[in-house]
């Protein structure tokens, strides 16, 4: 018998009749049902976020700050409970669960910090005669109660970076998890109740499709932060109204690789920027374009790489290569494959399908009218490509209806520059691959990839509204 997990809503576990099987993907046997939320329970989450704002909004820094750091402080105590949820709901390897759960405890740890820098600025306004006298105080105010959407991928730290900011500016929020992975986020709404949040301040509502159109549509939430696909997202933008939006739509990442790179460091990276999670990472490798005077050489150790990768159960701690999160993706995956080669391009290696398990990919001679290439792959598909003109490789990265991050292999300064400044990405890393993610950077795309930035002090900055009063100065 499952067990039957709780929704939480304004710091109360609510039990109902709807609910929802959660599927281990390694398995693919139900291993426990969450409760639904439905309309009628969404109103009351959303009435009451809008109720605690006018307390959160008072909250001064160091209480936002403390708790911030108690969430942080209480995950710890529970992080392989978190790691093992992780790894048994999204079939994410033990090894990269365990990271996720790390990379949590900093994103908050972060948001403690950043809860006492939300700075303004006093302004000199007397730069004409006629504001002469006049000066300006500039302050950052939390919006009110965000609405937030988050994907499966990354089932703990994602919802960190929603959750996390909203925490540290005083914003309340209704959170709608992913139906693949509920629990984590409910195990997360523990903890934040365990830390004392304000009343009303957090609600984590599993919900059907048709329940949650007021998270996107009522005029009481003054934010929607989203992490999902393109469709959804700019359903998402199409219906909000007023509100600001955030959206993080995904991307389809490529590389470059210069003659002067480290080969081995190269290989290694995009080996795991294409396959760690089975390439389930909207940052995931997907484009490698290797200059042609190496290409052969990188090929090699790119496939010697590969041919490391341990497949097999997620909670077996030599794991590297775990199963898709449902059957349907594992298929998609198999077909795009299927649909290269059939369009003329080689397979060097993997793209055999059992059950949800796909063999990471790599293909070379792609067109780029496929799927494989154009879209976004979500899966272990890489594709290897050569070049022989830096401009056109920067050319070829941005020929893709996707902009999210980039990386670049050189020790060339002007073609790190040259990178930087034409590639239509919303970050670029050097002598590594785009995979790469700290919790403090500005995170967000371009184009498809959608707009807006995570990373916890940038999202404070989308969370809050500047305020200014004008003043008369202190005249002696």
């Amino acid at each position: 018998m499952t067990q039957k997990h709780p929704y939480l809503i304004d710091r109360t576990w609510e039990h109902s009749e709807d609910t929802l099987p959660v599927t281990n993907p390694y398995t693919q046997q139900v291993f426990a049902e969450v409760c639904l939320a439905n309309a009628a329970t969404i109103d009351r989450a959303i009435a009451s976020a809008h109720k605690a704002f006018e307390t959160t909004r008072k909250l001064p820094s160091y209480k936002r700050a403390q708790l911030c750091n108690e969430v942080a402080e209480r995950i710890k105590t529970r992080r392989e409970e978190f790691a093992e949820t992780i790894t048994l709901e999204s079939g994410k390897p033990l090894v990269y669960s365990r990271g996720e759960v790390a990379r949590t405890i900093s994103t908050f740890q972060i948001a403690a910090e950043e809860a006492s820098r939300i700075h303004g600025e006093v302004l000199n306004l007397d730069i004409t005669e006629a504001a002469a006298g006049k000066s300006g105080l500039v302050q950052r105010f939390p919006l009110g109660p965000i609405s937030a959407i988050s994907p499966f991928n990354f089932p703990l730290n994602l919802v960190a970076h929603k959750v996390a900011p909203a925490l540290a500016v005083g914003n309340p929020m209704v959170l709608k998890p992913s139906s693949f992975t509920p629990l984590t986020a409910l195990l997360l709404g523990r903890v934040l109740c365990d830390a004392g949040i304000p009343e009303g301040m957090m609600s984590i509502l599993p919900c059907r499709t048709d329940d949650a159109k007021a998270l996107v549509e009522d005029d009481r939430f003054k934010m929607i932060t989203f992490t999902g696909s393109p469709p959804v997202g700019w359903y998402i933008k199409a219906n909000a109204g007023r509100k600001r939006v955030t959206l993080e739509l995904g991307g389809n990442a490529g590389v470059i690789i210069e003659p002067d790179s480290d080969l081995d460091l190269a290989a290694r990276r995009v080996c795991f920027g294409a396959f760690s999670y089975s390439g389930q990472v909207c940052i995931s490798v997907q484009r490698t374009y290797v200059h042609e005077s190496i290409f052969d050489e990188f090929k090699d150790k790119l496939l010697k790489e590969v041919s490391s990768l341990k497949r097999g159960d997620p909670l077996d701690e030599s794991t590297t290569i775990g199963p898709l999160i449902d059957l349907g993706n594992a298929k998609r995956i198999e077909q795009w494959v299927d649909e290269a080669v059939t369009a003329g391009a080689e397979l060097l290696t993997g793209g055999k399908r059992n059950g949800t398990f796909v063999e990471p990919a790599v293909l070379t001679r792609v067109s780029p009218k496929v799927q494989a290439f154009c879209q976004e792959a979500f899966g272990p598909l890489l594709i290897l490509e050569p070049y022989s003109d830096f401009e056109k490789a920067v050319e070829q990265v941005n020929n893709s209806a996707f902009g999210l991050q980039a990386g670049v292999f050189t020790n060339q300064i002007d073609k790190a520059f040259r990178a930087f400044n034409n590639l239509e990405v919303g970050g670029v890393v050097l002598n590594d691959v785009p995979t790469f993610r700290v919790d403090n950077m500005p995170y967000g795309g371009v184009k498809d990839s959608g707009f807006g930035r995570e990373g916890v002090k940038y999202t404070i900055e989308e969370m809050t509204e500047i305020k200014l009063m004008v003043m008369d100065k202190y005249q002696d």
